[in-house]
C-alpha cells in the first residue's frame, strides 16, 4: 500500500514537472474523435434556434463579403487596383484568412467561460475546449476557402500548383492561433476586463492588418518593419500568395523565419501559462 501511494505520488509530481505542451498532449490523447463530435456540436449550439442553424456561420461573413464587393465596385473608387488587381479580387483571399483569424481570437478567448460546465461539473481536459472551439471554426473555414476558390476559378486565377500551399498554410494558421487561445482563454477566465480587451482591439486590429490593403507597401519603412511582426498580416499575404499571386512560401524567406520564431514561441507560452492557470479555473469559474 505504501509503495502504491509512493508510485501515485511520484507519477503525480512527474506531471507537475513536465512541460506544458506535453500536458497538452496527453490531454489530448484518444480524444480526437470526441473533439470533432464537440466541435460539430459547438456549431450547432452557437446558432441554436436559427432558421439556418450553423448556415449562419458561412452566410455572414458571405454577407459581408458582398458589402465589401458592392462597395468597392460601385461606389468607393470603382475600378481600383492593388498590385494589379481589382480591389475586391486583391481582398478576397486575406477575408478567407480573417474570418477564422478573428473567430479563433474572439471565440478562442471566450471558450473556456462559455464551456465552464466542462471544468466545473466533470473531469475534462481542458484544453480540449480551445481545440473543439477552433475547429469548429476551421470547418467553416474550410467552406469558406471552398467558396472564394470558386470564385477565383470564375475570375480567372484557380487551378495552379500554388494553391497546394492551402495545406501549408491552413495547418500552420491552425496551430498558431490554437497556441494563442491556451494563454488567451485561461486568462479571459479569470478576468472579464481582458475579455472585453480582446473584444474592443479586434477593429483596430483588422485596419492595423493588411485585409484591405497591402501591408508590405507601406511608404514609411519603420512601419513596414512593424507590419512584418504581425502575423495575422503573414497568413493574410500567404492566401494571396498562394491563391493570387503564385509564389511559393520560400520566396520570403525573411517572413518564414519570422512566422516559425513567432509560432514557437507563441505555442511555448501559450502550453505554459495554460499549465500553469489548469488548475484553479474550477475555483475561479
Amino acid at each position: 500500500m505504501f509503495l502504491l501511494s509512493t508510485v501515485t505520488q511520484s507519477a503525480k509530481a512527474g506531471r507537475r514537472s513536465e512541460p506544458g505542451l506535453l500536458a497538452i498532449f496527453r490531454e489530448h490523447r484518444h480524444n480526437w474523435r470526441q473533439i470533432y463530435l464537440l466541435a460539430k456540436t459547438d456549431l450547432k449550439k452557437m446558432y441554436k434556434g436559427a432558421f439556418l442553424g450553423a448556415g449562419w456561420a458561412v452566410v455572414k461573413p458571405l454577407f459581408t463579403l458582398f458589402i465589401y464587393w458592392f462597395a468597392f465596385e460601385y461606389g468607393i473608387r470603382p475600378g481600383s487596383l492593388i498590385n494589379g488587381y481589382p480591389r475586391f479580387l486583391f481582398m478576397i483571399p486575406a477575408f478567407a484568412a480573417w474570418f477564422f483569424m478573428s473567430d479563433a481570437i474572439l471565440l478562442g478567448s471566450q471558450c473556456i467561460r462559455k464551456n465552464k460546465q466542462y471544468v466545473i461539473k466533470m473531469h475534462f481536459p481542458v484544453s480540449n475546449i480551445m481545440s473543439f472551439t477552433l475547429f469548429s471554426r476551421l470547418l467553416v473555414h474550410f467552406i469558406l476557402t471552398g467558396i472564394m476558390y470558386v470564385y477565383l476559378i470564375c475570375t480567372g486565377y484557380g487551378f495552379s500548383v500554388y494553391n497546394l500551399q492551402f495545406f501549408l498554410y491552413c495547418p500552420l494558421m491552425f496551430l498558431f492561433f490554437l497556441g494563442l487561445s491556451w494563454a488567451l482563454a485561461p486568462m479571459a477566465a479569470f478576468s472579464r476586463d481582458f475579455e472585453n480587451l480582446i473584444k474592443s482591439i479586434m477593429t483596430g486590429l483588422f485596419w492595423l492588418s493588411g485585409i484591405m490593403y497591402d501591408p508590405y507597401d507601406v511608404p514609411v519603412t519603420w512601419i513596414r518593419y512593424l507590419m512584418r511582426l504581425n502575423p495575422i498580416n503573414y497568413f493574410a499575404n500567404a492566401y494571396r500568395e498562394a491563391f493570387l499571386y503564385h509564389k511559393w512560401f520560400w520566396e520570403d524567406p525573411k517572413g518564414l523565419l519570422i512566422i516559425a520564431v513567432e509560432l514557437v514561441v507563441v505555442v511555448a507560452y501559450g502550453s505554459h501559462k495554460y499549465k500553469q492557470l489548469r488548475k484553479i479555473l474550477p475555483d475561479v469559474l
